[in-house]
């Protein structure tokens, strides 16, 4: 099997399922550790800052790191200050995106003329945030989506995404956003370039097939899906497939 020096690990559905704690995928990241090879948790999710979820990996028996965190929102930023040295941004999101953005001080919040529209998932969203975005967007203001997940896992539930939201803007502003984060290329490139490693030595880890494993296949990255979330077997019967399947990561030999 081919040796990797960075894994590139998701979330939900791989280390944690909810409040509930997946076993393999902790012991997984303590092998990776025992055995020093590098990893960064690649997650969608841009509603809490790097130490926010460092604390949550905390409570399911991960200690880390926020140098062991990549979300969207810092992709983002890294995306807007490679095409602008200065940009005036309006934002849709919460504070792990709200905390990112603004902690450059190239990139300010402009509710009137802004560069960039950026939209990532808000609980709060209201009809004034969508109507202020939509009349950006047409004005000229280049509509950026920090993730694409159409529905979000809530138990029992699916609980409206980031994805639907930047697909009502979408409908009322006539214009497409360009998603960063999993399974955009995107998200993987800005990471690598602040990395020593190619991708060549990455292996992307994940339950989605949709969103991990197609950002494998985007990004030109060995992918590996576990079937301790989302998807099972049956689901990628006839498509295209990952590098590597488990039922679990306890099975994947490191």
């Amino acid at each position: 099997m081919k040796q990797y020096q960075l894994f590139l690990i998701d979330l939900d559905g791989t280390i944690y399922r909810g409040k509930d704690t997946i076993e393999s995928g902790v012991n997984f990241v303590k092998r990776l550790q025992e055995k020093q090879l590098d990893y960064i948790f690649l997650t969608n999710n841009t509603t809490r800052t790097p130490q926010m979820v460092v604390d949550k990996l905390a409570g399911h028996g991960v200690k880390t790191d926020i140098q062991h965190i990549y979300t969207p929102c810092m992709a983002t930023s890294s995306y807007i200050l490679s095409e602008k040295k200065t940009a005036k941004v309006y934002i849709i999101g919460q504070i792990g995106l709200w905390n990112e953005l603004l902690s450059h001080p190239e990139i300010s919040f402009d509710d009137q003329n802004p560069d960039y529209v950026v939209v990532g998932m808000d609980t709060d969203l209201t009809y004034h945030k969508i109507r202020t975005a939509v009349r950006h967007i047409r004005n000229g203001a280049k509509f950026i989506g920090t993730n694409s997940d159409l529905n979000l896992p809530s138990g029992d539930e699916l609980l409206p995404g980031n994805g639907s939201v930047c697909k009502m803007i979408e409908v009322a502003s006539g214009q497409k956003p360009l998603f960063i984060g999993k399974p955009s290329n995107i998200i993987v490139d800005k990471l690598l370039e602040r990395s020593p490693y190619s991708k060549q030595d990455c292996l992307i880890v994940g339950d989605n097939y949709l969103t991990d494993i197609h950002a494998g296949f985007n990004s030109g990255v060995d992918s590996l899906l576990t079937l301790t979330g989302v998807n099972k077997r049956e689901d990628i019967s006839g498509k295209r497939q990952p590098s590597y399947v488990v039922d679990n990561l306890d099975e994947f030999e490191l």
